[in-house]
């Protein structure tokens, strides 16, 4: 005999399961994210950043092979999760973008300014973010542990506190605007709180990923300046002291998080 709605209500109220149970949206979209790493196209980009990196290029006619991370010249494996960090050649705090523009100037002579000046996928951008996809891809796995033993790391990620937590522009918003608290979502994205950990492992761990929705690889620098976009603020200079200390503050937030990048995204 089929139930009746009385007696499947009844049955509910004494606590029996329910025949079927709904997935949420964040459910549902990290399945299609799932589907989607198998083929994530980064994988091409990776191809592409080893072998620029490797490549005798630029008016010096040299390779990038002696360009020192943070952790020696040459030194690839366990770097992304280390940066940004203070260099003490630069006297700077670096991201790894930023830092990559540096050895290009030295070992192989490009103009960084010029690079930071093209746009976005396009030129030596395009080969800087490339590079960073493959050095992130060789720390995969691998927890982020960012260095405040310096001086200026640690003014950088005070400045960088700052400007995550800074209201501005037509719409008054901050970084913290959609970042700053649990449980928020644009149309079907979540967002995930950057203040803490394991919330950035997330959001700073995901970066370069590649975006499903234009065909493009964006690296954090790319990622943090359409933020600025979005808040409607001018756009940042590449791997300016803005950007960089963001990065700071995110990194270290970041701590004990593995690094999933180059992820996959909306």
């Amino acid at each position: 005999m089929r139930p009746t709605l009385i007696t499947v209500a009844l049955a509910m109220a004494l606590g029996a399961a329910p025949v079927l149970a709904q997935k949420t949206t964040s459910q549902g979209i990290d399945e299609y994210r799932a589907m989607l790493q198998d083929g994530n196209p980064a994988d091409l980009f990776e191809a592409k950043g080893e072998d620029l990196w490797k490549q005798k290029r630029g008016p010096k006619n040299a390779s990038l092979e002696a360009c020192d991370l943070g952790q020696g010249p040459g030194v690839i494996k366990g770097v992304f999760v280390s940066l940004p960090k203070f260099f003490a050649d630069t006297g700077k705090v670096q991201d790894l973008e930023s830092r990559l523009l540096t050895c290009m100037q030295t070992l192989q002579g490009f103009d960084p300014q010029v690079i930071a000046k093209t746009n976005f996928g396009s030129g030596e951008m395009a080969n800087v973010t490339a590079m960073a996809t493959w050095i992130a891809a060789e720390s995969k796995g691998m927890k982020f542990n960012l260095s405040q033993s310096h001086a200026q790391e640690r003014v950088m990620y005070e400045v960088g506190k700052r400007l995550f937590f800074m209201r501005g522009g037509t719409h008054d918003f901050s970084c913290a605007s959609c970042h700053g608290e649990e449980g928020k979502r644009i149309r079907l994205q979540d967002l995930p709180m950057l203040t803490k950990n394991p919330g950035d492992g997330v959001g700073f761990a995901a970066w370069p990923a590649y975006r499903v929705s234009n065909g493009q690889m964006w690296g954090m620098q790319q990622r943090l300046n359409d933020c600025y976009r979005q808040q409607r603020f001018p756009f940042p200079g590449f791997a300016s002291d803005a950007t960089v200390a963001l990065g700071v503050y995110l990194g270290v937030n970041a701590k004990g998080a593995a690094s999933i990048a180059p992820a996959i995204k909306r």
